[in-house]
């Protein structure tokens, strides 16, 4: 019997905190940046595929991507590359794949996950995911999954829960708090960080964009209609160009009202800044996570580096440092200012254009 149980991997995005290790032209999803020898989109694949039939995978990506996505993917095939002409955050995104999925099988159940995440503890994960499945199939909910806070976090965003069921409705949504809010979170044991994995009915995000985001609705009801046509990709590109760019946390999560949450604790990270590939990396005794070959360390400390295979590298005298060499480009920054990358890339394109970006 067919599968209702799909998987959407989103994978649009540049990864420009990595940069310069990810580029317009090789994004983060498809790097091994923790070393363990598979791409994260690799890793994400391979996680659900316990769960959902390979036939069940969508992949919603740029357009520039879709080779990439089937080279790190190659059990799916191209009818399963939905490709965004433009990015435009994540509820758009979604309704790509929502409306797609509601034209193939309006029973559908669907996972979302983005394509770039490190989950340690996978069994428990795969258990929390088949509950929420379980939920979702039961009752008109949207679900997402909630992490449970190791630190006053400000890079993410915190769900409040309402009670203490193991999947509770969300009382509300705060976006990336300052340090004070994030304190007072953690001491309030009520927060949770958002992980954006979500789950659902596709009926459900269905009607919920129709309520809460009817433009969106109107945009990808044509697409729906139009897939499978020759109109097709001329109607995703007018949907994409004229849609508002908004997450589905602003759009949808934080309006309604029929939204859960499974928390859980399985060794989670989005793995958004080097500063957390340092804190998962394998370090030595002076606590420098470094290549296993290449790299010559004198009075270094607490430092991450990074090289190009066969690239040999002397470094002394750094604290606390990152270390990104590149072909093309070298990156050496404190571990501290490690935000202001972006700045560094605005510099870059301004000076030379998009060649090193």
């Amino acid at each position: 019997m067919a599968s209702n149980k799909y998987c959407v991997i989103m994978a649009g995005g540049i990864g420009s905190r990595f940069w310069p290790k990810s580029r317009q032209s090789m994004p983060k999803q498809f790097l091994d940046i923790l070393g363990t020898g598979k791409s994260f989109i690799r890793h994400t694949y391979e996680r659900f595929a316990k769960i959902v039939p390979a036939e069940n995978f969508l992949v919603v990506t740029n357009h520039k991507y879709k080779d990439l996505v089937l080279e790190h993917i190659p059990e799916i095939g191209e009818r399963q590359v939905l490709c965004e002409p433009i990015g435009r955050n994540t509820a758009p995104c979604i309704a790509y794949a929502a409306y797609t999925l509601m034209k193939q099988n309006p029973d559908a159940e669907m996972i979302v996950t983005p394509a770039d995440h490190l989950i340690l503890n996978e069994e428990d994960f795969r258990q929390i995911i088949g509950e929420c499945l379980e939920f979702a199939d039961k009752h008109d909910a949207l679900l997402t999954v909630g992490i449970k806070p190791t630190r006053p976090d400000t890079g993410y965003g915190y769900i409040q829960v309402s009670d203490t069921n193991v999947i509770s409705k969300v009382k509300c949504f705060t976006e990336k708090p300052d340090i004070e809010l994030a304190r007072v979170f953690l001491q309030s044991g009520e927060f949770y960080w958002n992980s954006g994995i979500f789950v659902w009915k596709v009926r459900s995000i269905v009607e919920a964009f129709e309520k809460y985001l009817p433009e969106h609705h109107a945009l990808f009801s044509g697409v729906m209609r139009a897939i499978g046509t020759d109109a097709e990709r001329n109607v995703v590109e007018i949907a994409f160009s004229e849609c508002r760019a908004i997450s589905i946390d602003y759009g949808i999560m934080e309006k309604a009202d029929n939204v859960y949450v499974r928390c859980g604790d399985f060794g989670w990270s989005d793995v958004g800044t080097w500063g957390s590939v340092y804190q998962h990396s394998r370090k030595d005794r002076y606590a420098n996570a470094v290549p296993e070959e290449g790299c010559y360390l004198y009075d270094t400390r607490s430092s991450i580096v990074s090289l190009p295979k066969d690239k040999i590298a002397v470094i002394s005298g750094l604290k606390e440092y990152i270390v990104v060499d590149t072909d093309d480009v070298l990156m050496v920054c404190p571990r501290s200012e490690e935000q202001n990358i972006k700045k560094f890339i605005d510099e870059v394109k301004f000076h030379n254009g998009d060649k090193h970006i």
